[in-house]
């Protein structure tokens, strides 16, 4: 298995598992969330996610550049993508709790978001499957 799989099945594991533990711990996982992991301050293990998700872009692309595995694009993209998230939370922590607020507070919302997740999800168990 190479390292493109690899990531698939660990990111559709995140996915998947951070989904069971929201049905798991109901109301608790919406207090965790707003009250330790996007505390109204900037909490500081915050900085060290960053890091460590930038970190995983670089070595991911590094993998595409040397190494020859089809299709190997796609999940570079698609882990890139993150750094939209990695910026926000860097650059406007405020912006990013006060949407945090509003979806855990709305449960269409929080619905569409666990769907979104879980097919993401699905997505990469496939690609991890038939891609790589």
């Amino acid at each position: 298995m190479n390292y493109f799989a690899i990531l698939c099945f660990l990111w559709a594991a995140v996915g998947i598992g951070s989904r069971v533990a929201m049905w798991k711990m109901g109301d608790r996982w919406k207090e965790w969330e707003l009250n330790e992991a996007y505390g109204v301050k900037r909490p500081m293990a915050i900085n060290v996610v960053l890091v460590v998700g930038l970190a995983l872009v670089a070595y991911t692309w590094y993998q595409f550049f040397t190494t020859d595995v089809p299709h190997s694009w796609i999940i570079s993209v698609l882990v890139s993508l993150t750094t939209i998230k990695i910026g926000t939370i860097l650059f406007q922590y405020k912006a990013f709790r006060k949407f945090a607020v509003v979806m855990l507070n709305d449960p269409n919302k929080m619905r569409a978001l666990n769907v979104g997740v879980l097919a993401y999800s699905a997505g990469l168990v496939a690609m991890g499957v038939l891609l790589y």
